[in-house]
């Protein structure tokens, strides 16, 4: 990757990340650890990867994304503020009565492809889509994010066989792994690991990526774009990724900064956001 593309894709995530942290503090309500784990990813398939337009939103040659982890919306949302979907203002509006930004994605705002929150039911979807892919002999490639919590759900792997069965490998799916959910580490509550030998044993392509880099995100997905089987993109993240106090910390999972807290996170990011424009 290019130095300028990775400085662009820096900054994108940056902003990113601020709107994560701007929503979910105007809602008092939300899910910003899990939301910041993402935000690179994220933004390197809105801005690097994915084939949408935000001028035609319903094209049907686009790219899908079903973000499964749907309480990390604030992350999806903020992305496609950025991408120019929606204006960003509206980010502040998130969780509001009457907002078009509800706490988890619904397929009536614009630029979401599927309506998710009930987890291991996104996945489902995309094979869903990628199947009808197939189909109509479209070349449009389906992406989906997993919470690594969220594969204790029997449905994922469930969904895993149907796409194995029928061969979708135009279906990319992205394991966040950041090792926590909201009832504490997920070794704990119900490990799922080993992660990459049960893809594996569902005949999927598994590859492991550095969620935080942007080269290795680069590599991950080039490879996965030439496989000839589902892929299952399995990402070493850090909940609450680029604020200091929330990172690797299981309590920002449904909860909201306060004042004092959404200050500091944006002096933060703000001067990440200045040294890398800089």
């Amino acid at each position: 990757m290019d130095e300028l593309t990775k400085k662009s894709l820096k900054i994108n995530a940056c902003k990113v990340r601020k709107g994560i942290i701007e929503g979910v503090f105007n809602a008092k309500s939300g899910h910003p650890g899990g939301s910041l784990s993402i935000a690179d990813t994220i933004t390197y398939l809105y801005f690097n990867l994915m084939n949408v337009d935000p001028k035609n939103p319903d094209w049907e040659k686009r790219d899908r994304f079903v973000l499964s982890k749907g309480h990390t919306v604030p992350a999806l949302y903020s992305a496609l503020a950025l991408k120019g979907f929606f204006p960003t203002e509206e980010l502040k509006t998130l969780r509001h009565i009457g907002s078009h930004l509800q706490g988890h994605p619904s397929i009536t705002t614009v630029g979401i492809d599927m309506s998710s929150g009930s987890l291991g039911q996104g996945i489902s979807a995309a094979c869903g889509m990628a199947l009808a892919g197939k189909i109509k002999k479209e070349n449009f490639k389906v992406y989906t994010i997993l919470g690594d919590g969220e594969i204790q759900e029997g449905q994922v792997w469930e969904a895993c066989m149907f796409a194995s069965h029928n061969n979708l490998d135009n279906l990319i799916a992205i394991v966040d792994n950041n090792g926590l959910q909201i009832d504490g580490n997920i070794e704990d509550v119900c490990s799922p690991y080993p992660i990459k030998e049960k893809f594996e044993a569902f005949n999927w392509k598994v590859i492991e990526m550095n969620a935080h880099c942007f080269d290795d995100m680069e590599r991950a997905f080039n490879e996965a774009l030439n496989s000839d089987r589902p892929v299952a993109i399995i990402q070493k993240s850090v909940k609450g990724k680029g604020v200091s106090f929330m990172e690797n910390q299981v309590s920002w999972h449904g909860v909201a900064p306060n004042a004092e807290q959404y200050q500091q996170a944006m002096q933060e990011l703000d001067a990440q956001l200045k040294e890398l424009e800089g």
